[in-house]
Order: structure tokens, then C-alpha cells, then sequence
């Protein structure tokens, strides 16, 4: 090893961009690699998302239509044999609400919960949610329970 082939370790040098702007001397001057005239060759140029050379934009093309509601109240709907699976599996006693719900992973901490009458409620529960179905109340207090609207 000597001074004439000494180089840096490998990985270690970073820098390989191309110097543009520098000069005709350098290969790179002129239109630093721009090309002559147009957007792209001025300084400041960014594409917009969705631009298509000027075409008309896909999102512009495809037809809207529909109505969302922005008052619209988003609730989980929870079923009687979901409430009963779980009082089978002995994670449910007595009562149910919203937290219970959440700490089992059914729900999220933020979400409305409305019970729905799908399946068969066989245990005597006091049931807390913010909505009910007509038929699941009126399946809850059936066998004895009790349905609480937060």
C-alpha cells in the first residue's frame, strides 16, 4: 500500500450525485440536464397530483353522484347471540355496557354501541348501550333482563 492507491473504504463515501449548473467544462452546464425550454426545465416546477399532461384528470372524468350525509351518526351494531356467546364462555355475569365491550376488544373506546335482535338471549342481563332494536329490547326483558339507553 502506498499514497498512489490509497481509496476510501467501501460504503463510506456517500456523494454521487451529478454537479449540475457548474459550467460547459463540466459536461453538466448549459441546461443542467433540463432539456430546452418547457415546465420542467424552469425552476419551481412541481406536477399536481393526478396531472395528465393536460387531459382532462381521471378524477374529473368519472361521474359523482350520491349524497353524504355529514350529520350522519355511526353506531356498532352488537347481536344478542354475540352477548350470549360471551355469557357462555363465562366472560359475561350479570351486566353488560360499554366498557366491558371495549376491554373484550368488541368495540373501540370512542364508537356508539346499538344492540341488535339477531340469535337468542338466554341469560337475565342488564344491558347498557346507547341504542336498542325493538326486538332486542323487547328479547332482554323477555328473560328477565334489564336494557339501560346511555
Amino acid at each position: 500500500m502506498n499514497l498512489s492507491n490509497l481509496q476510501p473504504a467501501v460504503g463510506s463515501v456517500h456523494n454521487q450525485n451529478k454537479r449540475v449548473g457548474r459550467g460547459e467544462g463540466s459536461g453538466k452546464g448549459g441546461t443542467s440536464t433540463r432539456g430546452h425550454k418547457g415546465a420542467k426545465s424552469r425552476s419551481g416546477y412541481s406536477k399536481k397530483i393526478g396531472f395528465e399532461g393536460g387531459q382532462m384528470p381521471l378524477q374529473r372524468r368519472v361521474p359523482k353522484f350520491g349524497f353524504k350525509n355529514i350529520n350522519r351518526v355511526e353506531y356498532v351494531g352488537i347481536n344478542l347471540d354475540t352477548l350470549q356467546g360471551l355469557v357462555d364462555k363465562g366472560i359475561l355475569t350479570d351486566s353488560v355496557d360499554v366498557a366491558v365491550l371495549v376491554d373484550k376488544g368488541l368495540v373501540s373506546k370512542n364508537s356508539l354501541v346499538k344492540i341488535l335482535g339477531r340469535g337468542e338471549l338466554k341469560a337475565k342481563l342488564k344491558v347498557s348501550a346507547h341504542k336498542f332494536t325493538g326486538s332486542a329490547k323487547s328479547a332482554i326483558e323477555a328473560v328477565g333482563g334489564e336494557v339501560v339507553t346511555l
